[in-house]
């Protein structure tokens, strides 16, 4: 007999053996090792205990992962080169015999309490179960030690169980997460994030907290001190507010660089580094020392999407000082933080400069508007709708949104500011809140409602709450501006008495922080799952992840649509990671298409050129003509927004970042005049609509903002989207594409099958008339 069917036969005796051992299931609890093939079963094995690298470890601090983001991989069917020894050995296998064995093993309740312990719950242990019966039924020869297995119990020489070790060894090829979950749950522990910045924690820093609400002086006097230091950096949540101290720290002297995500800015000639850095929070460095760090805004640290960055830098910048500005609601937790890196907290409060007051009564009619008023939407439809209105009645007004590029922002800012412009009105959304400084006199809210996102990532309507109401209304009667005293108001009646009890309630306590899995963190993961998709890696982990009561995992939700999107394009786990970290506007069909167009062009090593964007965007544009026109060409800044962004992270893929800054800025000039003859667009839109339709209706509330949250589940956001209501209305299909559910792609498959539709319909129709020559020919003829 030769030397490998010696070796199977005495395999075959091996596992006769161990099978009365699996048998008894006290058995797996006794002190010694059972041993099936590559499979060990430890003693505590059913309680739990189990070895780092063969299923979760039972600690009560980890919570069970949410096995439903475990995605089975194909196993390939291959004959080893035994396959055919087993069958030489015993006999042939009757399928119908080895299915009847297989839905008796998976029936087996105690098969099903083993696996569970080594991280096969109900749901996955079916999964693997349906792959192990569709491997052994279709597969030509089985292996030989499974093929004796089978012949064993076929013949009464072997018990069912002993399948077990075959069924795992199966289920961990197709979840290969469960021979590593104790790895993978040490690489997702976020519990201690101030470890992560050893050059922080080398240092002892002074952190001072100016707490105050809008318009109190608080960042004025930490900018002070970031001027007076030596080295300093300034971190805040928007492009604008970094250019603002930028622009003031060089016009006092101090020479400051600006770095954002789409711009580097370096005041010396030969490109060396000031010693003043202004940069927005994402982009702050956690390495470099500095005598003074300045974090403004503080209590966006609880944002469900971007907190992470005030997590990162509150607890990574190499400062001397941290000055902090920010809510008084955010006192106590940042002065819990702290202690978590034994660094102390010195409060600095500051009172409004100037009041303002909850006027009696509402504007209720676009007639009672005063110079120095600034009416508030979260909606750029009723933006348009608002406008032409007060257009109609005779009064210029400037309009803000968040979708405007910057320099159109500060454009309409200007224009509003200048007292020998005949511009005193101003209709905006809170995208006003922060960043710009105005002159308004008096804040009048249009709605009370909003659309948000909630902390599952769920599409809602919802009433805003006290700090944003604070933060908006806080704008009125600026210290700067003109106006020493401000009011608040809304524009119907019905919503005075809600706003009044909105802005009585103190600001909510801020009790947690964000936090964002690193690319590190997901290349380790991915190095020990190289077959998952990184939408699902980022799944994993959030389930695996454990956190303490001080922190949460920030919403990823963008990050997956996007990994989700370029999912079939060839790239790198870094390349594809810091693709899916772009900040893109996932509303806009445009600029998704740019997005994937990008990757595709970088996945084949081709340079981006001026060219080649020139011609993805049609370049030259021409000013808008409508409101559509003004909406395509904003999402063609953010597409250049997008290539400047990916140009600081792959320079030699994106060479041409200085030519497309110059046209982006021609870009937002032509916007700006579009912008300021706003009510020509919109006139010219309303021309243009279908028949019967009234595209910037503004559709006044049936009753008043509900006190208590209205919440309306999967409501697309309106605040911004980049398309017209209208526009999206004419169709299901923009409304998908424009709610991330549907790609253009796709969207235009679909309408190719609705067009082959529609023309049966109608030759259907056709043939119907030619059989009523009377009633339908009259209705064709009409």
């Amino acid at each position: 007999m030769s030397i490998n069917r010696c070796m199977l036969l005495f395999s075959r005796v091996q596992h006769r053996i161990c099978a009365i051992s699996v048998r008894n299931t006290n058995a797996l609890v006794d002190s010694r090792c059972v041993h099936f093939g590559s499979i060990t079963l430890l003693k505590g094995s059913l309680s739990g205990s189990v070895s780092t690298r063969q299923g979760v470890s039972s600690n009560s601090s980890s919570r069970p992962p949410d096995t439903s983001l475990f995605v089975p991989l194909s196993i390939k069917g291959d004959v080893g080169s035994d396959g055919a020894v087993g069958a030489e050995l015993t006999q042939p296998l009757d399928k119908n015999e080895l299915l009847k064995m297989l839905n008796k093993f998976y029936k087996r309740k105690e098969m099903q309490k083993i696996a569970a312990d080594q991280g096969l719950d109900a749901r996955l242990f079916h999964q693997a179960f349906i792959s192990f019966r569709k491997y052994v039924l279709e597969i030509s020869m089985l292996s030989a030690d499974l093929h004796i297995i089978f012949n064993d119990i076929c013949c009464g020489a072997g018990h069912i169980d002993d399948l077990y070790p075959y069924f795992m060894r199966h289920a961990k090829q197709i979840f290969p997460m469960l021979d590593c979950m104790e790895d993978l749950r040490k690489i997702s522990d976020l519990r201690v994030p101030a470890n992560w910045y050893p050059e922080a924690r080398a240092i002892q820093r002074k952190v001072i907290f100016h707490a105050g609400p809008t318009n109190s002086g608080k960042t004025h006097h930490a900018i002070q001190r970031y001027l007076a230091a030596k080295s300093g950096v300034y971190c805040g949540p928007l492009k604008l507010l970094a250019h603002e101290i930028f622009e003031k720290s060089n016009n006092a002297g101090v020479p400051c660089d600006l770095v954002t995500g789409e711009e580097r800015t370096f005041m010396d000639e030969e490109g060396r580094q000031a010693e003043h850095v202004a940069c927005t929070i994402e982009m702050c460095s956690v390495t470099t020392p500095y005598e003074v760090a300045v974090i403004d805004e503080i209590q966006m640290i609880r944002d469900i999407s971007r907190g992470w960055a005030w997590t990162r830098a509150l607890l990574g910048l190499c400062a001397e000082e941290i000055h902090v500005c920010g809510e008084p609601a955010a006192i106590n937790f940042v002065t819990e933080l702290m202690y978590t890196t034994g660094e102390e907290v010195e409060v600095r409060n500051y009172k409004r400069l100037t009041p303002f007051s909850i006027l009696d009564h509402a504007v209720e009619s676009l007639d009672n508007l005063r110079p120095g008023d600034c009416i508030v939407c979260f909606s750029k439809n009723d933006i348009y709708s608002i406008s032409r209105q007060i257009e109609i009645r005779g009064l210029e007004c400037a309009v803000i949104y968040g979708s405007l590029p910057p320099g159109t922002k500060l454009s309409q800012a200007k224009k509003f500011n200048d007292p020998e412009d005949p511009c005193k009105i101003l209709v905006a959304t809170d995208a006003i809140g922060m960043g710009l400084n105005l002159s308004i006199k008096r804040i009048i809210f249009n709605s009370l409602v909003k659309p948000n996102i909630n902390e599952k990532g769920e599409k809602e309507l919802d009433t805003i709450s006290t700090s944003q109401a604070l933060q908006i209304a806080g704008r009125a009667g600026r210290f700067s501006s003109i106006f020493k005293e401000g009011e608040v108001t809304t524009m119907y009646r019905d919503d005075l008495p809600i706003l009044k009890e909105i802005l009585s309630r103190t600001v909510d306590a801020i009790e947690t922080a964000g936090l964002h899995p690193t690319a590190e963190q997901i290349e380790m993961f991915a190095y020990h799952l190289p077959d998952a998709t990184l939408s699902n890696l980022i799944d994993i982990f959030v389930s695996l992840s454990q956190v303490d009561g001080m922190y949460f995992v920030c919403n990823i939700d963008d990050f997956k649509f996007l990994a989700d999107m370029i999912q079939h394009i060839p790239l790198n786990l870094r390349s594809r990671y810091v693709f899916c970290t772009a900040p893109i506007n996932k509303k806009q069909p445009f600029v998704c298409t740019s997005f994937l167009k990008f990757a595709r062009q970088f996945s084949r090593d081709e340079p981006l050129t001026f060219d080649w964007v020139c011609r993805h965007v049609s370049w030259p544009l021409v000013p808008p003509k409508n409101i559509k026109d003004l909406v395509h060409l904003e999402a063609v800044h953010d597409v250049l927004d997008l290539y400047l962004w990916l140009s600081y992270r792959f320079m030699d893929m994106f060479p041409d970042a200085n030519h497309v800054r110059e046209i982006q800025q021609e870009l937002d000039s032509i916007i700006q005049v579009g912008v300021r003859n706003i009510t020509r667009l919109i006139r010219a839109t309303e021309t243009n609509a279908p028949p019967g339709t009234n595209p910037l209706s503004n559709q006044r509330r049936l009753g008043p903002s509900p006190v208590s949250p209205r919440r309306v589940r999967g409501a697309p956001k309106a605040q911004d989207s980049g398309v017209e209501g209208w526009q999206l209305d004419k169709s299901l299909g923009s409304r998908l594409v424009q709610e991330g559910l549907l790609t253009p792609d796709l969207l235009r498959q679909l309408q190719k099958e609705w067009s082959k539709v529609h023309r049966q319909e109608e030759e259907g129709v056709k043939l119907v008339a030619g059989n009523n020559k009377t009633k339908g020919n009259k209705k064709k003829k009409k």
